[in-house]
Parts: C-alpha cells; structure tokens; sequence
C-alpha cells in the first residue's frame, strides 16, 4: 500500500513537471527578453525579421523584447557543402560550429529557425543527404532546449524559384524536406511554422498570369515581396488575426508612420547582428566585421529611443 501511495505520489509531481514544461515551452513572445532568429543567407538580409519586429512593435505585441538576427549566408544544419562552394574558395560553414558559443553568450528565450534552402547543396534528391538534414534539425532541436532555452519555433525553407526550371527544379527537393518538417508537428509536437507551401501556392497563381514573374531572381533570395510574405505567414502564426495583405506597400500605405519604423528597426537589427556575429564567432569569410558590444550597445541606445518615440506618437 505505501509503494501504490508513494507511486502515485511520484506520478503527481511527474504531471506536474511535465505541464510546467509544456507551458514553458509556449512561452509567449511578449514575456520573452530575447528573441534569436537563425537561418541561412535570406535571414542574415534581415528584411522579413525587421518586418516581424516592426509589425510587432506597431501593434503592441511585444515590447521591450529584443529581436535578434543571426542568420549567416552559406549556412546548413547538414554539414554538407558542394564540391566547389564558392569558387573552391571555402566550403559552407555548419551552424553547429558557432551553436554552442551563440546560446552561450546570447541566452535567448524562443528562437526561430530557418534551414533547408542550402542543405540538399543545389542537387536532386538522395536519401542521404536528407538524412543529414533530417539529423541536423534533430540535433538543432536538442541542443536548443538543452540550452534553456524555453520555446523553439522551426520554419520551413523558402520557395525556390529556379532561373529556367521555376518550381520543377530543386524546389522538388525542398518540397519533400518542407512536408517532412510539417509532419514532426504531429509525430514529434514540434511548433513548426510553414512558408514554403504558402510562397509555393502565391508563385503558382502569379505565374499562370505571368509565367516570367520570379519572387527570387535567382531562384535562392527573394526580393521585398517575397520577404513580406515570408514575415507575414510567421505573423499570422502569431496572431491569426493579422489581415492577409498581399503586398508590403499596401500594407504600409494603410500605417504611416511604418516605413520610418521599419527602416530603424533594420538599421538596429544590422548593426547588432555584425556585433554580435563578432562577438560569438563564425567560421564564413566575407563577414564584415562588427563593432565591438560596447560600441554597438552605445549605438544601439541611440536607435531605440527612435524606435520608443515613433511608437509613443502613434
């Protein structure tokens, strides 16, 4: 009898820590300090994360909360890298060279993570090199949470938009890698966010109408529009009630004071992401490199007192 009482004694605290852990896990944004974005190249451009931030900002979703931009151009969670990556110059660097000193020293909340577009290097697709892809998110996964880190949010990989082949190239390849990071929604409860089938489905009706329309005109790195609706589908995750607006124009006309916004809101986020790439170190030539923290937080300073100001007159 005291086994069975000390055992369900055991299974209470057990359901306990595990409800503690699930709502720790949903961590809502405006109660986060920090918020670290990952990705490839098309993060480290930054526009859909000032984007997010602006939107947010403009609406009070958050506040007080800092965003922060880490992408890093090349980068996979495969370790794999073509041959004769740029010019045989270097060969992609992996984000798990830099993971480990960047949750370290940043110590964000959630983060947001973007992957896929360079992990199957260009090529049609092969079991193995999914593998690799399908180990690093797994390992990304792990090694977040293990961290401390108390939401994590995956993102598809963008639309590719090949030059000649359109969605018939390695789009195909990213399609299977997109289904197989939706599926982990079910079989593993992971929060995963969707952009590729969106971009995918507005590239195809705008394509029927216009068959030389590219949202990326090299088929990697989508223009501002294809920021926006990159940004928009993460903010409607977010809040499901944000209006469907197609363009970024259109839905700035309608908030005026936006622009200028969004405009500091980049200048903010580009100069701490160089601090901060500089500060927590990588392995990709051609970075420019950063100001100091100390410099970078003086002008930071400057950037959000524009940024509280825009905010409080509207």
């Amino acid at each position: 009898m005291k086994n069975y009482t000390l055992l369900i004694i055991i299974s209470f605290f057990c359901s306990i820590l595990v409800a503690q852990q699930k709502s720790n896990s949903l961590l809502h944004l405006n109660r986060a300090e920090k918020i670290l974005f990952l990705g490839n190249s098309i993060t480290y451009d930054g526009r859909y994360v000032a984007m997010i931030e602006s939107v947010l900002l403009s609406s009070h979703f958050i506040k007080g909360t800092a965003i922060i931009n880490l992408g890093l151009p090349s980068e996979t969670v495969s370790g794999l890298s073509e041959d004769n990556h740029a010019n045989g110059e270097f060969a992609r660097p992996c984000l798990f060279d830099r993971l480990e000193s960047v949750l370290q020293k940043i110590k964000p909340d959630v983060v947001f993570a973007c992957y896929g577009m360079n992990d199957g290097i260009y090529l049609p697709f092969e079991s193995v090199r999914f593998k690799a892809y399908q180990d690093g998110i797994e390992n990304l996964y792990t090694e977040v949470l293990k961290s401390g880190v108390k939401r994590i949010v995956l993102i598809t990989p963008p639309v590719h938009d090949d030059p000649d082949l359109g969605l018939d190239g390695y789009n195909q390849v990213l399609d299977r890698y997109s289904t197989w990071l939706l599926e982990q929604r079910k079989n593993e409860k992971w929060e995963v966010i969707d952009l590729h089938f969106p971009m995918k489905k507005y590239l195809e009706s705008i394509t029927r109408i216009d068959p030389t329309y590219k949202l990326a005109p090299d088929g990697i790195h989508p223009e501002q529009e294809g920021h926006w609706l990159m940004a928009r589908s993460i903010i409607s995750y977010l809040n499901p009630t944000f209006p469907q607006v197609i363009k970024w124009d259109e839905y700035v006309a309608n908030h005026t004071y936006l622009p200028k916004l969004y405009e500091t809101v980049l200048k903010k986020q580009e100069l701490m992401k160089l601090a901060l790439l500089r500060y927590t170190k990588h392995k990709r030539p051609g970075i420019p490199s950063g100001l100091t923290m100390e410099q970078a937080n003086q002008q930071n300073k400057h950037l959000e007192k524009q940024i509280s100001s825009l905010i409080a007159h509207h």
